[in-house]
């Protein structure tokens, strides 16, 4: 089969599942489930190289419409949570209280605007930097965006009883969270003509990003996988994980000098940064995996997966020993999988190779494969 995006599918990474309530769900069943891969998960983060698979149980309403209702996006999860014990993997899912990305833009007054069938997106934001300075700003726990993110999480700690692995919200990067606050044509000149300014706007982002996630992980407490959203995460790893896509508007240099300390300085409090971004972040892998406090790096790496997906070439030069985690997206099947994950693999390297195969018999195969290709 051919590397290529589908267009016509409105998420290329996600799975078919059936709703579920929390009263039909099978806890002890789970809870076994992932215990027994958690020691796995353990061993893995201590050790200083090795690979995993996780079949990762997207549903693609989670991160839509859907995620306005606390109760349905819950039931989402776990029928997605009960269908992926039925698929060969290292890793098990985990919930996520997902209610778009604007959470800590919040605090500058934005709310949501809902369209039919799609995510929620922030219904306004600053023309210039200097507006965003000027702004009043106020707690993300006082915004209603960050009440109902902390009420989500307390309603699937209470349906759930605490049994299941949860992580934090989709907070974004202080680089993303910025982007999503001032008009892109205006702010990026900044960085050249204005970059104390752009300093400022960073560090007071990233305050509010780090005063939020103390709130969440005190309320998620020993429930808490690391490190949350589209990365695999397990009770056992470390880290916090930040989408920073916006890696792909900056030249190495002003990322490097902007971008880059404020996330490192957002991840420390919970165990280190930990690094997504869609698109080709190729360019800039030798850079990422450089960062000593970083625990994982995510990255598409199949065209069925992101349409500007980064070439496999050069990536296991540039993390094999360095202890960092690649979290590597692979939509595709049995040959492109093999192809990709030989191109990534070396002795040394830390791998999470993460898989979307239909059927648990082609799960089965690949997670045989992976394991295969990958013996040091």
């Amino acid at each position: 089969m051919k590397d290529q995006f589908n267009i016509y599918s409105s998420d290329s990474q996600a799975s078919k599942v059936e709703l579920l309530r929390p009263e039909e769900f099978d806890f002890e069943a789970y809870a076994d489930y992932e215990a027994q891969l958690n020691q796995s998960c353990k061993k893995f983060w201590e050790a200083k190289s090795g690979v995993m698979v996780y079949r990762r149980m997207r549903v693609k309403e989670v991160f839509a419409e859907d995620s306005a209702v606390m109760q349905k996006s819950l039931q989402w999860q776990l029928g997605a949570l009960q269908q992926s014990m039925a698929y060969k993997a290292d890793i098990p899912n985990f919930l996520e209280p997902w209610y778009g990305i604007g959470t800590i833009a919040s605090a500058y007054g934005f709310g949501y605007r809902w369209e039919q069938g799609q995510a929620p997106a922030l219904d306004g934001k600053f023309e210039q930097l200097e507006h965003l300075l000027q702004a009043d700003f106020k707690p993300v726990a006082q915004t209603a965006i960050g009440r109902h993110s902390l009420e989500m999480t307390e309603y699937f700690l209470d349906q759930t009883r605490g049994r299941l692995p949860l992580s934090w919200c989709d907070v974004q990067s202080p680089l993303n969270i910025l982007c999503n606050l001032v008009d892109s044509n205006m702010l990026f000149p900044e960085f050249y003509l204005n970059p104390e300014a752009v300093e400022q706007a960073l560090d007071q982002i990233t305050d509010l990003l780090i005063e939020f996630t103390h709130l969440q992980s005190k309320l998620i407490g020993p429930a808490l996988a690391k490190p949350g959203h589209g990365f695999a995460s397990s009770r056992f790893f470390e880290g916090f994980g930040m989408s920073d896509d916006n890696i792909v508007m900056l030249p190495p240099d002003l990322y490097l000098d902007f971008a880059l300390p404020r996330m490192i300085r957002a991840g420390q409090p919970f165990g280190g940064p930990v690094f997504h971004s869609c698109g080709n972040w190729s360019d800039k892998k030798e850079d990422i995996a450089g960062i000593s406090s970083l625990k994982m790096a995510d990255g598409a790496f199949s065209k069925a997966t992101d349409p500007d997906a980064n070439p496999c070439d050069g990536f296991a030069s540039a993390f094999a020993h360095t202890g960092i985690v690649l979290n590597a997206r692979i939509v595709g099947d049995l040959e492109t999988l093999g192809q990709k994950v030989k191109q990534l693999w070396a002795p040394g390297m830390k791998l999470i190779v993460v898989t979307y195969c239909e059927s648990p018999q082609e799960q089965a195969a690949a997670y045989d494969l992976i394991h295969e290709i990958c013996r040091e």
